[in-house]
């Protein structure tokens, strides 16, 4: 049973996005009495978020659900700068035009996920590179400066393990928690805005902000982190074997995506559901407390809402047919990634490689020499092996159990 009164803190705790909160009570009280602006901050250093982020844009959808005002911060300015929360190294610089290129390429993520109009919950999406790249560096020293103090930023985690593992740290990344925290002022000033949301990772950020807040304008703001998502095996969300899990169809399609979370663990799938849909939640007991291979109706169920939810209807059922057609009906469905080899063929360790299966021609030769790659269902162990296809019907190629694709002439 919930000890909390608004719908927002009810609903977020229910989902399993709770972590920690500032001020708990006096969040409650307000998300009860009156419409809350949130935001969280995304930097675009790639062209698309990946699954990782799924878990803050869900925040954001949670805030919008409870009938409260979502912002999406585009950290056109801090991503100048670099994020050195969980990392080991300098963020490589990019330039405008590639961060403008990365900002246009991402928004398509949260128009699906989240409401924008001019409606009172209505969400917003605004580039922080809007005011930082304003901002006077004298001006910065002196009315923000004096708020911060090197002890403290020095016992952040974030810097604190830089610091433990002896690796650089600039100093253009040991401004990035200032500027973060400068964000929050802005909002607060500009939009009215009372909460920031994050990654548990985003901690010590968050609370640097709320700070400045009270410090400079006397105004209360309150932060609130969700616990970092991790599976079962351990493994980070987010990560595959082959990389990030992106949103975007054009760094992953929509095949690739589904399948991801259709091999999501047993252990997962109740959590990933609360986490990740809109499922009911009793809805998501029942299928939680399916054994044996039951639970894989439940992981259908998941990967179909999450693709719906990240890329819509329409590729969702295109890649469940697909999965449908692969795996139960022992065709090859339309979805599959597809590699013409030509009339001349394409030695097998190539083709692997060039289907996108295998990161190299090394690994194609040792997945090969482990037995793992067939064709038609015949398993090949020879890595010169010419893969040759025929007019109309296309061969059906397999890396182990969950990678398959078509070579066509």
């Amino acid at each position: 049973m919930s000890t909390y009164e608004s719908d927002l803190l009810r609903l977020l705790e229910a989902r399993g996005h709770l972590h920690q909160i500032t001020d708990a009570g006096a969040l409650d009280a307000l998300a009860k009495k009156q419409v809350i602006t949130g935001y969280v901050g995304f930097d675009p250093t790639a062209p698309s978020l990946h699954i990782g982020n799924l878990a803050s844009i869900m925040l954001l959808r949670r805030l919008q659900q409870s009938g409260h005002r979502p912002i999406v911060i585009m950290g056109g300015g801090t991503a100048k700068v670099g994020d050195p929360s969980g990392k080991d190294e300098t963020r490589q610089m990019l330039t405008d035009e590639r961060l403008a290129s990365n900002i246009a390429s991402i928004k398509g993520s949260f128009e699906r996920v989240l409401r924008f109009d001019e409606s009172e919950s209505g969400a917003i999406l605004i580039n922080n590179d809007d005011w930082l790249s304003k901002l006077g560096y004298i001006e910065l020293l002196r009315d923000v400066g004096p708020h911060f103090t090197i002890n403290r930023m020095l016992s952040f985690d974030s810097v604190k393990t830089r610091l433990d593992r002896e690796q650089p740290l600039s100093f253009l990344e040991f401004n990035y928690m200032i500027m973060q925290a400068y964000d929050y002022l802005v909002l607060a000033r500009d939009y009215d805005c009372r909460l920031q949301l994050g990654g548990s990772d985003q901690w010590g950020n968050i609370v640097n902000g709320i700070e400045l807040n009270r410090r400079i304008d006397g105004r209360e703001v309150y932060g609130f982190t969700a616990p970092l998502i991790t599976r079962a095996d351990g493994a980070k969300m987010g990560k595959s074997v082959d990389g990030a899990v992106w949103l975007n169809e054009e760094q992953l399609p929509a095949y690739d995506f589904w399948q991801y979370w259709r091999n999501t663990d047993d252990r997962d799938v109740g959590r990933f559901l609360r986490l990740f849909t809109d499922l009911p939640l009793d809805e998501i007991a029942r299928i939680e407390a399916l054994e044996g291979a039951e639970i894989n109706d439940g992981k259908v169920i998941l990967a179909n809402e999450v693709t719906k939810l990240v890329r819509g209807e329409d590729a969702a059922v295109a890649a469940a047919a697909t999965a449908r057609d692969t795996f139960t009906g022992g065709g090859a469905g339309e979805d599959l990634p597809t590699l013409c080899v030509g009339s001349a063929g394409m030695r097998l360790g190539a083709v692997l490689t060039d289907i996108g299966f295998t990161a190299s021609n090394k690994e194609a030769k040792r997945k090969i020499a482990e037995g793992a790659v067939k064709i038609e269902g015949d398993t090949i162990l020879d890595p010169g092996y010419v893969v040759i296809a025929h007019d109309g019907e296309p061969l059906k190629l397999s890396l182990g159990k969950k990678k398959h694709g078509l070579i066509t002439r």
